[in-house]
Order: C-alpha cells, then structure tokens, then sequence
C-alpha cells in the first residue's frame, strides 16, 4: 500500500488554484453573457411593446407622453448595481451635512444678534 499522495505531500495545490481560478473566470464570463443576453431579450421585447403603443397612439390619435420616458431613463438600470460610494465621497458628503447645520446654526445666531441689536438701538435715543 502506498499512502504518499493520501495525506497531501505532492504539492500540487498550485496546479488546484489555477484550476479554481479558470473555473471562477469561466463562471464569471457565463454569468456575464447570461446577462447580456437577458438585456438584449428585454429590449428586443420593449421595442415590440413601443412599437405596438405607437399603432395605439397611431390609431386613437393620442399624443406621446414624454414625461414617462424622461423619468425611466434618469433612473439606473438596476438600483442594486449602481457604483458604491468610497468612503471619501461618504466623508464629503457627511461634511456636506455637518457643514449645512453649521450654517444653519450660524444663520440662527446671526439673526439673533440682529434682533438684539435692532431692540438697542430702538430703546437708545440719539441725541
């Protein structure tokens, strides 16, 4: 009995996570295609839809509505793929925050004071 490969003294682990890596980038590139193809299948579908909206419109003598379409577009694609934030476009953005009631608290202020101080001068009569 031989039991050399058995308790894992070959090394062949490098040849494992080439081959573990070629299976991830096969499996990347399937799922990327499968993607493609069910974008290109829905707005094979979204096209037949418009074009059968327009025979409507056509026949009915409805104008388009482009509100609708606007709307659509200035949404992303898919909402869970939108490009994440750093942390530096986080961090600005909370400074953006921390700035905004900074300048609301100093509007406060400053506006007090000027109450105050139009209260003065109305009680100090100039001679």
């Amino acid at each position: 009995m031989n039991f050399i490969g058995a308790v894992g003294g070959d090394g062949d682990d490098s040849d494992d996570k080439e081959k573990e890596e070629e299976a991830e980038r096969e499996r990347q590139e399937a799922i990327r295609e499968a993607e493609e193809r069910r974008k290109e299948k829905h707005r094979k579908m979204e096209e037949e839809r418009e074009k059968m909206r327009q025979e409507i419109r056509d026949k009915y003598k409805i104008p388009k509505k482009e509100e609708v379409v606007e709307q659509q577009q200035a949404e992303p694609d898919n909402p869970l793929m939108r490009k994440k934030k750093t942390p530096e476009e986080l961090a600005a953005e909370a400074e953006l925050e921390d700035q905004d009631e900074f300048t609301k608290l100093k509007n406060t202020i400053e506006n007090q004071v000027n109450e105050l101080k139009s209260q003065i001068e109305s009680k100090c009569v100039m001679q």
